[in-house]
């Protein structure tokens, strides 16, 4: 295990696999490094992979004080610096890819490529989730409310021949404080203004069927970032890095590749 520590005090838990140049993996909302158990080693034969808990989740610290999407992009800063790397490429998925929006506008000099999964530019312009999805996510029987998670993030398909566990529906052992600051975080997130500015070559992937984040905010944000491409997954929701992985991470290699 391996920490960093950020400027106002935090203590960071980050991980590091691989070997090649380094690329930075940032998961969803509520979540630690785990996110990307699955699929990590599609990447590590080619790059050096970087991830890190957020602050709120797995062994970061948890301060109960307001967090915000452009404050968890100086933490992935922050272990750049731990690591001394200059430079890196950075794929987000989810609130990952909200994060990682201001990682390429705030510190365009340490992003390589930017690749931006199932995410959205945010406030007015951000397309929202349905309220028929919001009242699924909020029922009163957490058992249902579980599994309408897990069918926002995977086919009925996939998930009858996957029984899990699953990495992707947040970090149990999050205290709630914890919790509501990154349910905030992600929906408090605003980048519209300052995707124009980003400079490094940038890849936007989406699922089509994906309505936990609709996929209409894909050509939002690839139409917002000069000089961005645009790759939908069709029939994938929104962990379409995990069940669709023999497309998606071909893909994003490839990307990454030429950049």
């Amino acid at each position: 295990m391996h920490y960093a520590m950020t400027p106002d005090g935090v203590k960071l838990s980050y991980q590091v696999s691989g070997d090649g140049p380094p690329l930075v993996l940032l998961q969803g909302q509520a979540n630690d490094h785990r996110w990307w158990h699955s699929v990590r080693g599609d990447f590590d034969g080619a790059y050096r992979t970087i991830t890190l808990d957020y602050r709120g989740t797995g062994d970061s610290d948890k301060p109960d004080e307001p967090y915000s999407t452009r404050g968890f992009a100086g933490d992935v800063v922050a272990v750049l610096d731990e690591l001394g790397v200059e430079r890196a490429h950075v794929y987000g998925t989810s609130m990952g890819g909200r994060v990682a929006q201001w990682v390429a506008a705030d510190h365009g000099e340490r992003v390589g490529a930017l690749v931006l999964g199932c995410s959205s530019p945010g406030g007015a312009h951000g397309v929202e989730r349905s309220n028929d999805v919001r009242r699924s996510l909020a029922q009163p029987d957490r058992a249902a409310a579980e599994r309408a998670l897990l069918e926002l993030m995977y086919t009925p398909a996939w998930l009858a021949t996957h029984p899990g566990p699953f990495h992707t529906t947040g970090d149990p052992g999050m205290p709630a404080h914890a919790r509501r600051r990154h349910l905030a975080a992600s929906g408090g997130h605003d980048a519209w203004d300052a995707l124009p500015g980003i400079t490094a070559p940038t890849l936007v992937v989406h699922g089509t069927d994906d309505v936990f984040n609709p996929a209409a905010n894909a050509p939002l944000l690839a139409g917002r970032i000069p000089g961005a491409e645009l790759e939908l997954i069709e029939g994938a929701r929104h962990a379409y890095f995990e069940e669709f992985r023999e497309v998606a991470s071909p893909l994003v290699l490839e990307f990454l590749s030429r950049a």
